[in-house]
């Protein structure tokens, strides 16, 4: 399996790059990212052998598929991080809430959000990697509150990486912070910005594609890489759990082999839906991808009318904070794989440039024979979680939100499968006015107070963090990220 450049090839670079190769350098011409040059077939016979199947074992099989360039006992050891999980045999349940709707949840993991799903097993493969060649690496993460933790865990104390973690001071929760602001691993930097998601997410980008910050790396023989979804490490693990959500569903009888389902996705980056994409693409029976979002709804906007629109916007802080996001990454690969390398080059640099593009006529109904896409504002998502804690299912803010497409995106009788990408304790104050209309709460008491009500424990990972001390406290502006990355290595 190979992998190719979204935005073409600039003549100077190789124009295929192995798995590998594209994992631990993730930016490719003309600041594109990497695709696979194609994906494998996973036709019913393929779901049907894994009916009997563990998680692990269909993702070591999923993992073949790919032929991916990683030695086998590096992969076996990445995939059996999913034994430390809840439930070894099942780290991403599947819960029915209504008769035509299951939660896949995606937050059993060591930092209780879906990202540690992808994470955990990539940072076994980068360090790994890095390792086999002798290599030192720098690996950049941007963060709007789950990435940040989920690759600290996965790196931390692993040899020949170091992590740099940039997160929108006051943009996340209070728990999501402090899962970063106590990690105190010497191999760890973690760095709030004044900002938002997009500038850390930008100020990464710039720093992988500038030859100048590269050339100082080199000098103190570091490579750099990145954690974010951008590097196609992390997708390769998404895609597995939405072919693990269908086969549950096929286990709990809802549906037979080989049905259509639709996928309800709570979108920020965008890779989590790509994920489903890539799937839907190998073969699993998906009617739809209904992409979910709050009020920083340009996905709703591109996906609706065609139109990718960042003029006079800025991002609007939410209850869903992970979602507080205008510029995916992750639309890249899906305008690189329905339009081509030269589209995508156009369309890209256009929003670069000027912060906006319109797809025409043919494209939009590509886009749309795909996706289709709703928002959820702060109002409605806490009503969700009202009703639906009142008919006995406890979610967090994200998850919400695809209460709003499940209502009102569906075309068809079909049984949708809405992804929860985060524990409910990571936003406990949020969960705390959607259920007493209690406010200025703070996240420990929240804690309290909902478990209490719910009569469920706090994790212990989540309740020993208010007793570590911050060790990681650098609030800088975005220009000097630069520079303190470099006097941190």
């Amino acid at each position: 399996m190979n992998f190719i450049e979204t935005r073409g090839n600039d003549g100077k670079r190789p124009a295929e790059v192995t798995f590998s190769e594209a994992i631990l350098g993730p930016m490719s011409s003309f600041g594109g990212i990497y695709s696979p040059k194609f994906l494998p077939t996973l036709g019913l016979s393929f779901l049907e052998k894994h009916l009997d199947s563990n998680y692990q074992m269909m993702a070591l099989d999923v993992l073949e598929e790919f032929g991916i360039d990683i030695e086998q006992n590096v992969i076996d050891e990445a995939v059996s991080l999913y034994n430390h999980f809840d439930d070894a045999n099942n780290p991403a349940p599947l819960v029915k809430v209504k008769d035509d709707l299951y939660i896949s949840e995606l937050y059993h993991g060591p930092t209780r959000a879906f990202k540690d799903m992808a994470l955990q097993p990539f940072g076994v493969v980068l360090s790994s990697l890095a390792k086999q060649r002798d290599e030192n690496y720098l690996i950049l993460a941007a963060t709007s509150g789950d990435t940040g933790p989920a690759a600290l865990e996965t790196f931390k104390n692993r040899q020949n990486v170091q992590v740099v973690c940039l997160y929108p001071d006051g943009g996340t929760s209070d728990v999501q912070r402090l899962q970063m602001v106590t990690e105190d691993a010497d191999n760890l930097k973690v760095i709030g910005i004044h900002g938002d998601f997009d500038d850390a997410q930008s100020a990464l980008k710039l720093l992988l594609a500038s030859e100048t910050f590269n050339e100082k790396l080199k000098e103190k023989n570091i490579h750099l890489s990145a954690a974010n979804s951008v590097n196609f490490g992390r997708i390769i693990f998404q895609l597995i759990y939405h072919i693990h959500s269908y086969l549950e569903l096929v286990r709990q009888k809802a549906i037979n082999l080989g049905d259509f389902i639709y996928l309800d996705v709570p979108s920020g980056n965008f890779g989590n839906a790509l994920g489903g994409y890539y799937a839907m693409k190998m073969g699993l029976p998906v009617e739809k991808i209904l992409i979910a979002s709050n009020n920083n709804n340009v996905l709703t906007q591109w996906i609706s009318t065609g139109k990718y629109d960042l003029r006079d916007s800025s991002v609007i802080p939410t209850t869903s904070p992970a979602m507080d996001i205008l510029k995916s990454s992750n639309v890249e690969r899906i305008l690189f794989d329905m339009f081509g390398s030269a589209r995508t080059k156009e369309l890209m640099l256009q929003l670069d440039e000027e912060k906006y593009y319109v797809l025409t006529a043919n494209e939009l109904e590509q886009l749309q024979e795909v996706f289709s896409a709703d928002f959820c504002t702060d109002e409605e998502g806490k009503k969700y979680i009202q009703d639906t804690y009142s008919e006995g299912y406890l979610m967090d803010p994200h998850t919400a939100t695809c209460f709003k497409t499940y209502e009102t995106c569906k075309d068809k009788d079909l049984i949708t499968v809405a992804y929860s990408t985060a524990e409910w304790t990571k936003f406990s104050p949020t969960i705390a006015n959607a259920l007493t209309g209690e406010t200025d709460i703070s996240d420990q008491d929240a804690l309290k107070a909902i478990a209490a009500k719910a009569n469920i424990e706090i994790p212990a990972q989540i309740n020993a963090l208010f007793e570590l001390d911050i060790v990681q406290d650098v609030v800088i502006d975005k220009e000097e990220i630069e520079k303190e990355i470099l006097a941190f290595l």
